[in-house]
């Protein structure tokens, strides 16, 4: 009987979190949480760190999944990058995601948490880019880092060269010579979502 008891009220409690949970993500939708671990995003894109000459030693991003250091889940994984763009060469490179032609349109703001690591150090400024299928870059200079996970909510009409909100196709950071700060480092991302 006392199992039984207990299998009800575990029950309901699961349903109210779930109630819950539905109710938190009606005015989001969250494109990548990364707690699987593994690719692609939640909405199908593919995902990875990209540099601006391949060839040239001196600059990269890498990135990796951070399983120690994740938002609000210890069982899920954030994103890691380690960004270097201290070159003698015009340096710049980041971490990309594809959104696969989502429709944004109907959501006001792109969201993110963001956190530097205190040890390898980081810089407090980035840059966050947006793009619809033109694929031209949409820019945004972030700042106010710190070492402690922080929600960023960037309202889209900052982005102001993305003309089609109904097909949007990639959010991207950029680390450059310019805006990094030092010029190498490390970064954290998760819970990467469109918010209304």
């Amino acid at each position: 009987m006392k199992a039984k008891n207990f299998l009800v009220a575990f029950s309901a409690v699961v349903f109210l979190f779930a109630f819950c949970l539905t109710a938190y993500s009606a005015g989001e939708l969250v494109v990548a949480d990364f707690d699987s671990g593994d690719k692609p995003n939640n909405i199908g894109g593919d995902f990875g760190s990209w540099d601006k000459d391949p060839n040239d030693e001196t600059q990269a991003t890498q990135m990796a999944f951070e399983g120690d250091d994740a938002l609000g889940n210890p069982a899920g994984y954030s994103i890691r990058l380690d960004y270097d763009v201290d070159s003698p060469n015009p340096a710049y490179n980041g971490f990309w995601m594809k959104l696969n032609g989502e429709d944004g349109s109907s959501y006001k703001s792109v969201s993110f948490y963001m956190k530097g690591d205190k040890e390898k150090g980081f810089t407090k400024r980035v840059k966050i880019e947006l793009k619809d299928m033109s694929n031209q870059p949409s820019p945004f200079i972030l700042t106010g880092l710190t070492d402690s996970w922080q929600k960023f909510v960037i309202p889209f009409e900052k982005f102001r060269k993305v003309k089609d909100w109904s097909h949007l196709n990639e959010f991207v950071v950029v680390f450059d010579d310019i805006n990094s700060n030092p010029k190498a480092g490390t970064l954290y991302v998760d819970h990467v979502a469109f918010e209304k």
